[in-house]
This record gives C-alpha cells, sequence and structure tokens, in this order.
C-alpha cells in the first residue's frame, strides 16, 4: 500500500533534517525509515500458521534486498502472510479472530479488524503493478501492431496490384501515343504532299507563263533579225552606190589632173568632196561591221533561246512526271491513313478495357479503405472509452493522493466507523483548507524554474557575448580594409596623376594636368577635380575646356589608366572623333606606342586612324542588301617597300 512510498535514511538525523527541509519549503509529508531505529520484527509469534492451507510464505521472506536492508523489510513485511487464494485467506482470518494481516497472490489483502481489500483498478502509484500493467498493455500492442501489419499488408499487395495496372495504363498511353504519332506522320505525309502538288502546280504554271514569254521573246528576236537584214541589204546597196561614185570620182580625178594647172581652186574642191565621200565610206564601212556583230549575237541568242525552249519543255515534262508520282504517293498516304485509323479504333478499344478495369480496381481499392477507416474508428472509439475509464479511476485515486497524500488501501486502514455525521465532516474539511490556505501559496517547483531560467540565461548570455564580439570582429575587418582600402587607393591615384601629367604633355605637345581629391569628403567617396593647362592657355577646371580639348584630356586619362595596368584588349569606338587632324595623329601615334603590351580594336572613320593601323577592315555595299567585307594588311604593305 502506501509504505512503498516510505523513505529510507541513514539515520534518523538525516530523517530529521530531510523533516525540517519539507517543513520549511512546504514541499509536502513524507514517511522516513531510519535504519539506526528501525528494528527487525524477530520471528512471527504464532509459527503454527505456517502450517494453515495455501501458506506460501511470510512476505519479508519471499523478498530479496541487501543485509542492510533486512531490518526495513522485517519490519515491513514481517507481519504478513502470503495465501494462494482469498478462501483460504477468510478462512485462516477467522480462524485467528481476524487479527492477522493477510495478502493474497491475486492481490486481496486482509486487514486486522476484518476489513478485505480487492478488485481489479490501476493505482498509478504502485510500483509494483506497473511491471504488470506493462507486460498487459505489451501484449496488446503487439495484436494491435500485429492487426496493422496485416492491413499493411494488404495495402502493400493492392498497391502492388494498382502499380501493376497503372505500367499497363502507361504502357497503353505509350502505344497510343505512337499511333497518335504515326498518325500525325502519315497526316503531315499527305498534308506535304498536298502542298508539294499545289507547289508544283504553281510551279508548272510558271513554267507555262515563261514559255509564252520566251516565245514572244524569240518573235521579237526574229523581227529584230529581219529588221537587220534590211538595213544590211540597204548598207550593201549603199556601199555599192559609193564603190561607183569612187570610180567616177577616180576618172574625174584623171582628167581635172590633166588640167591641174589652170583649175587649182576647181581640184581643191574636188579633194573635198573625194574626202568627204570617203569619210561616208569608212562610216558605212564600219555600219557593215556593227550590222554584222549585231546579227552574230542576235544569231547566238536565237540559239539559246531554242536552247533555253528545249530545257523548258524538258524540265516540264518532269515535273509532270513528278506530279504524278506524287499523286501515287497521295493515294499510298491514304491508304496507310485508313490503316492506321484501324488500329487507332483497336488502340481506343483497349484504352476503354483498361479504364474500366482501372475502375473496377478503385472501386476496389475504395471499399477496403472505407473498411480499414471503420476499424480505425471503432478502434479509437474503444481506446477512448478505455483511457476515459483508466482516467476517471485515475482520478480519483490521485485526489486522495494530491489531497491527502494517502492510497486507497492506506485510506481503508484509516476509516473511522464513529465518523457518519456527513455535514460536521465537510464542515472540519473546508476549515482545513481555510487554514491551509491562510498559509499562502507553496511553488514546489521553485528549484527547477530557477535552474531552466539560469539554464535559458546563461544560454541567451552566451549568444549575446557571441553576437557582440562578432559585431566587434567585423567592424574591425571593416575598419582594416578601409585603411587598406584608402592607403592603396591614395598609392594609385599619386601614380595616375602624375602618368596623366605626362600623357597629356606627349598628346597636347606642352602644357599640364593635375588630378585633385576634395580634401573634405572621404577620400572613398570624395569626387575628383581634373585640371587641365593647354599650351598657350591657363589653368582650369576641364569642363571649361572645348570639346576637342576635353575628348583629348579624356584620352590622356584613359591612356594614363592603361599605362599602369595594361589589359590585353582592348576596344576604341570612334573616341577621337572630335579631335583634329593634328590632334588625330598624336591620337594614332600614341596608340601605336601603347600596342607592345595591348591590342587595340578601333573604331573610327578618321584617316590619322587608319594610317597608323595595322590592318583595315570595312564594310562595302556593292549592291543593295548585300554587304562585302574588305580587308588589307597595311604590315605586308610596309614589308613589300
Amino acid at each position: 500500500g502506501g509504505n512503498i512510498q516510505n523513505i529510507v535514511t541513514k539515520d534518523e538525523q538525516v530523517a530529521r533534517k530531510l523533516i525540517q527541509y519539507l517543513k520549511e519549503n512546504k514541499a509536502g509529508r513524507a514517511t522516513f525509515l531510519p535504519l539506526t531505529t528501525t528494528r527487525n520484527r524477530g520471528e512471527f509469534d504464532k509459527p503454527e500458521v505456517r502450517d494453515a492451507k495455501g501458506f506460501i510464505g511470510m512476505a519479508n521472506e519471499l523478498v530479496s534486498s541487501k543485509k542492510e536492508y533486512e531490518d526495513v523489510i522485517s519490519q515491513l513485511l514481517g507481519a504478513i502472510i502470503v495465501l494462494d487464494n482469498v478462501e483460504n485467506a477468510l478462512a485462516l482470518a477467522k480462524e485467528y479472530n481476524y487479527t492477522l494481516r493477510i495478502v493474497t497472490l491475486e492481490g486481496e489483502y486482509l486487514t486486522p479488524g476484518g476489513a478485505l481489500a480487492g478488485g481489479s483498478f490501476r493505482n498509478a502509484s504502485n510500483l509494483l503493478g506497473r511491471k504488470r500493467e506493462i507486460d498487459a498493455l505489451e501484449e496488446e500492442a503487439k495484436k494491435g501492431l500485429h492487426a496493422i501489419e496485416s492491413i499493411m499488408d494488404d495495402i502493400d499487395s493492392t498497391k502492388e496490384e494498382r502499380a501493376k495496372i497503372r505500367e499497363e495504363i502507361e504502357n497503353c498511353k505509350l502505344k497510343l501515343q505512337d499511333l497518335y504519332i504515326q498518325q500525325n506522320t502519315a497526316q503531315m505525309n499527305v498534308d506535304a504532299a498536298n502542298k508539294h502538288k499545289e507547289e508544283m502546280v504553281a510551279e508548272h504554271e510558271d513554267l507555262a507563263g515563261e514559255f509564252e514569254q520566251m516565245k514572244n521573246t524569240a518573235k521579237t528576236i526574229t523581227e529584230d533579225r529581219d529588221s537587220a537584214k534590211e538595213e544590211l541589204t540597204a548598207s550593201e546597196k549603199s556601199e555599192a552606190d559609193l564603190n561607183e561614185a569612187i570610180n567616177e570620182a577616180g576618172a574625174k580625178l584623171e582628167k581635172l589632173r590633166d588640167i591641174e594647172t589652170q583649175k587649182v581652186f576647181a581640184k581643191t574642191d574636188l579633194d573635198l568632196a573625194v574626202q568627204k565621200e570617203l569619210q561616208k565610206q569608212e562610216f558605212a564601212r564600219q555600219n557593215v561591221e556593227r550590222i554584222k556583230a549585231e546579227i552574230s549575237h542576235l544569231k547566238s541568242e536565237l540559239d539559246e533561246v531554242a536552247k533555253s525552249i528545249t530545257d523548258t519543255e524538258t524540265e516540264v515534262k518532269e515535273k509532270q512526271e513528278n506530279i504524278e508520282k506524287i499523286k501515287e504517293t497521295i493515294a499510298a498516304s491514304e491508304g496507310s491513313s485508313d490503316e492506321n485509323e484501324v488500329a487507332l479504333n483497336e488502340a481506343i478499344a483497349s484504352k476503354e478495357e483498361f479504364a474500366n478495369r482501372q475502375k473496377s480496381f478503385f472501386d476496389k481499392l475504395e471499399a477496403v479503405s472505407k473498411k480499414l477507416a471503420d476499424l480505425d474508428k471503432e478502434l479509437y472509439r474503444l481506446n477512448a472509452q478505455k483511457e476515459k475509464a483508466e482516467s476517471e479511476q485515475e482520478s480519483r485515486i490521485n485526489y486522495m493522493w494530491n489531497e491527502y497524500e494517502i492510497t486507497l488501501s492506506h485510506a481503508a486502514e484509516m476509516r473511522d466507523e464513529t465518523l457518519t455525521d456527513a455535514p460536521a465532516i465537510r464542515k472540519n474539511i473546508n476549515k482545513l483548507r481555510d487554514d491551509i490556505r491562510a498559509l499562502g501559496d507553496v511553488n514546489v517547483n521553485a528549484i527547477e524554474d530557477y535552474k531552466a531560467l539560469m539554464e535559458r540565461y546563461t544560454f541567451t548570455k552566451t549568444q549575446h557575448d557571441d553576437i557582440v564580439k562578432a559585431e566587434e570582429d567585423t567592424l574591425g575587418i571593416l575598419e582594416e580594409l578601409d585603411k587598406k582600402m584608402k592607403a592603396q587607393f591614395e598609392e594609385n591615384f599619386a601614380l595616375i596623376a602624375k602618368e596623366f601629367d605626362k600623357v597629356f604633355k606627349e598628346l597636347f605637345a606642352g602644357g599640364s594636368a593635375t588630378l585633385k581629391i576634395n580634401d573634405d569628403e572621404d577620400i572613398l567617396e570624395a569626387g575628383i577635380n581634373i585640371n587641365a593647362q593647354p599650351p598657350g592657355k591657363k589653368l582650369q577646371n576641364m569642363l571649361m575646356l572645348s570639346g576637342g580639348e576635353k575628348a583629348l584630356a579624356a584620352i590622356a586619362l584613359l591612356f594614363a589608366i592603361q599605362n599602369l595596368k595594361p589589359s590585353p584588349f582592348c576596344l576604341l569606338d570612334e573616341i577621337e572623333a572630335a579631335l583634329d587632324e593634328s590632334n588625330v595623329g598624336r591620337f594614332a601615334g600614341y596608340l601605336n606606342k601603347l600596342t607592345e603590351h595591348t591590342q587595340f580594336i578601333v573604331i573610327t572613320h578618321r584617316r590619322g586612324t587608319m594610317e597608323k593601323a595595322d590592318r583595315l577592315y570595312g564594310i562595302t555595299m556593292q549592291e543593295k542588301g548585300v554587304s562585302a567585307l574588305v580587308s588589307v594588311n597595311l604590315i605586308d604593305k610596309d614589308l613589300e617597300d
């Protein structure tokens, strides 16, 4: 019973200190068994009970412990008799006039005076009964797990069957997809054939139009040839007339020579007439040669036209043959489309069959799931009823323990038969409760709360210290980085300023230039003033220079940075566009010096820059919409020179 909660101490001094501690902290009550004051009961004063029916033994003899606890065991269990069942226990108690303490193997307990405790209940504070409860609960858990495993096996088998059906469905889908692809391919072939047929028909119509156009061209050429023949005939006739005139002029010349001395002026006129006729003859001869060349050219064109007509007729025949072949292909595609349609219908029927099988499977799965859900609900309901009954029983027992720190059996032992006035008892209980409330609240968990709060405080304090330290380290790193950045910036800025002045003087053929940081600002965020003094001018801000000077000063700054840290590759896009010709020459010359460490690609329209380049690339458009690349290797030209 409640004695199982007793505390064994080394001596009564320890017990006294513990009682004092409980009083001071208002932590409840406890029974202590000091080893120095607890005495052995000795032999039981009624040894004849060992001969009683169903006798098992004395309780202190049926347990084992260390030797130092034998007196405690004897004191607690030395007067308790263990029998096999309640019938023998009642008979023995009656024989000794109910003066014995008897306990049975089934848990019944007989106290002096005739009280009998027994039945079935769960005592949460009974340490010895927990093993039996654990075994019973483990057995129930095993049964439940076995039932769950059986259900899970059914579910797994159902899932496997469902996976197989899904796999079959996927295979059917793949087959159906292949059939769709074949059907689409056939349809695409038919569409392509129809399109090709339309293109061939259109091409045939175009060729027919071209053929008619060629016929018209040939007719025109024939007419031109006839006209040329007529012109040639007229020219030949004119040439014959001229020859006859020349002969007549020669005869007249012979006659005139005889009278040359007398008719000088007439001779002169005749000479002029002869020259004129000679020029006409030469002109006629040139016309004849030109007409002959045109006739030859027209003949060659006529031959080409005739050949083109022949080739066109051959091509038309080939196109017609292709059209016939395409028609045959279309007819074959239509037959293949019919076969694909039959296969598609079969696949659709197979799909519907698999869909019906899948539906029946899902119905079966739904029935199993419903049955499983019903079993779960029933199990939940039974567990809830069981837990409710256990909770009610435990709450009553716990109420006795929490309120009065006694167990059910101990309360039965303390029962006073004389207390029969319930109102007086309730009044006394209320008075005692008021007295207890007057004592004030007792926090029995203050130590545990303090430990938990202290642990949380220590953890939070450690985190806070780590964050503060990390912040300090980060600020230190940032400060160190700022120092290094400022030092590097100042160092490199000085080098750039020096190199800028040097490049500026070389590009401007004199003058000076400076770079200056604003003093009233952080060096890493400060602005930079660029002052330039071209030759013959006063020192002023770069923004006050002219457009060309400003551009050349910016180029000088760019080249200064490039000199300090050359890059392997650089692209310049018309940066010298604002410069005049003399400054362009200086720019190109200085750029040529930098090619030792850097390769430059320059987009430019300035002659001076092009003259200093190693290779030129240009884009020309000789025909509309057609661009061509033109390149000139000036290095090869210099080597040849």
